[in-house]
């Protein structure tokens, strides 16, 4: 600031307290994930003598406690009134102080790690304590949703080297909580996605923790899927837990399946994951610090990780899944983390169902070893148990799966899997007649021939517009998989929803693509997997 602003009353430095600067504190009920957005009035007598404009950056304190904030000026007194300062409601649960109580605002500084994040922008390689001072910018809701999309975009554009990967992937480790389970051996198992269906981890779990393992499982929900492991534990039963509930069912049962996001792991990662998602990018990068930062902080020693390889997943061939692989065993090395990769199949959908309720049918009946249970997902799940059993100095090398294959048809899988549903919180599910959405059409085959390609960002897509995951009873019941015959006019899959609008959006995808190819056996794509 200059001698001549320095003179100007009008003008305040960043954390001074000058008494024009006090307004009372409003909370506004608005979601803005994981950005702090705060709001003046236009005719606020603080907004024009600070000068602030629109999208700027405040600092607002009280009671010792301060956030940074991107402002939004407002016209409405419905929203605030020219006293107040509104906080969005991620803002205003960092503050930490009641509704009315008196704050302070002013300008804020730039972060401090705003040079190397320009010195990334000119494509320049960083250093460990570069990526330091960014992710604890990031963590600390530093930047703005412009500069987290800045820093994504950089990362993307020039690709990060493996060092990178790993100073990138140890300080959003350090930015966060850890855990310490104060045993040599915690097991963990993650898929990279982008597979519908997919909830091997729910029977994972019970399987490994039913042998004795340890297996604490937080997982995260849907961000652009029809339903994540958490939004589908949460159809049996409660996965919001405090992390010393947590704990104790850990301790108690050896597993649990709960929602990640009330332990403050890797908090970086879902900051970040606020900017990657709407930009539809996953770099590889990004994600093996995503992955790995979260499963280390979790306490994991040991992890089993599923990449699956076809024509719609996220990797479409053996050569990009190895180099994938190499990255991922890079840094797990350095990070002293046991990682033991496995690539999948990735052609169609795992399991029958795609939205929570179906996708919980699928697991209870894969634990019930019911007649109807899908073999697919029985087949995965029991491979990946397997290994991560082989974890286990007293399991030989191969013998994994017949272990697994044993607790799950004994029953113990289940009985397991019940202690930690009874423990986390039951809630009212009739797996063998689950309440599906009482909308519903169905899909027929556009000629006679065998099931030759289903896509699976298609069918995700056409979930998520019949509500799921949002709408748990919503989703697609799917009929036919890869390799099966069918006549022309004979249902593919069953789309379910429960409000008319989404119904609608749902068939309107439908007739725009039905996300299945009919053709010859002969065109069925190969599967250039481990297994």
């Amino acid at each position: 600031m200059s001698e001549a602003d320095a003179a100007r009353p009008d003008m305040v430095q960043a954390g001074t307290s000058n008494p024009l600067s006090r307004l009372a504190l409003r909370r506004v009920l608005i979601d803005t994930w994981h950005e702090n957005v705060a709001y003046m009035h236009r005719d606020c007598e603080v907004y024009r003598a600070e000068g602030f404009k629109a999208l700027s950056k405040v600092e607002v304190r009280s009671n010792g406690r301060s956030v940074l904030a991107t402002l939004n000026v407002v016209d409405d007194k419905g929203i605030v009134a020219c006293g107040e300062l509104g906080l969005s409601k991620a803002a205003f649960a960092q503050l930490d102080v009641a509704d009315g109580h008196t704050v302070t605002v002013a300008q804020a500084e730039p972060p401090a790690s705003i040079g190397a994040l320009h010195r990334k922008l000119g494509g320049e390689r960083l250093g460990q304590e570069d990526f330091r001072a960014i992710v604890h910018d990031i963590s600390a809701h530093h930047y703005s949703k412009i500069e987290l999309t800045a820093f994504v975009v950089a990362t993307h554009r020039d690709e990060l080297d493996r060092e990178e990967v790993y100073f990138l992937t140890q300080a959003m480790v350090e930015a966060g909580a850890r855990l310490d389970w104060r045993e040599p051996l915690v097991v963990d198992k993650h898929c990279i996605g982008g597979i519908p269906g997919n909830r091997t981890s729910m029977l994972v779990v019970p399987i490994v923790a039913a042998h004795g393992m340890l297996c604490p499982k937080t997982s995260s929900r849907a961000i652009t899927s029809p339903a994540g492991t958490a939004d589908t534990m949460e159809v049996l039963a409660q996965v919001e837990l405090p992390i010393e509930r947590l704990q104790q069912i850990v301790q108690q049962h050896r597993g649990c399946l709960a929602w990640g996001g009330t332990a403050q792991l890797s908090p970086a990662d879902d900051v970040l994951i606020s900017v990657e998602r709407p930009l539809a990018l996953d770099a590889p990068g990004q994600m093996v610090a995503s992955i790995l930062s979260k499963k280390i902080a979790a306490g994991s020693s040991h992890l089993v990780l599923d990449i699956p390889i076809g024509p719609t997943a996220k990797v479409r061939s053996m050569p990009e899944a190895q180099r994938l692989r190499r990255l991922f065993e890079y840094v797990a090395r350095r990070m002293k983390l046991s990682l033991d990769v496995v690539i999948t199949d990735g052609r169609q959908p795992i399991g029958q169902g795609i939205g929570p309720v179906l996708e919980a049918r699928d697991v209870m009946r894969v634990l019930e070893n019911d007649p109807r249970a899908p073999m697919d997902l029985r087949q995965k799940a029991l491979r990946l148990a397997g290994r991560m059993l082989e974890a286990d100095p007293d399991v030989r090398g191969g013998d994994g799966y017949a272990i697994a294959r044993d607790i799950l048809d004994s029953g113990r899988a289940l009985q397991r899997m019940n202690e930690i549903i009874d423990s986390q919180g039951r809630r009212p599910f009739d797996h063998h007649h689950p309440e599906l959405g009482r909308l519903s059409f169905d899909i027929p085959a556009r000629g006679n021939g065998v099931v030759s390609g289903i896509d699976n960002l298609q069918l995700a897509r056409i979930a998520r517009l019949a509500g799921a995951p949002k709408v748990p009873e919503a989703g697609v019941d799917l009929l036919r998989k890869l390799g099966d015959t069918v006549r022309d006019g004979e249902p593919l899959y069953r789309v379910h929803a429960s409000y008319p609008a989404d119904l609608e959006f749902a068939r309107q995808a439908c007739a725009r693509s039905s996300g299945y190819q009919i053709g010859r056996a002969e065109d069925v794509p190969h599967a250039y997997v481990e297994f």
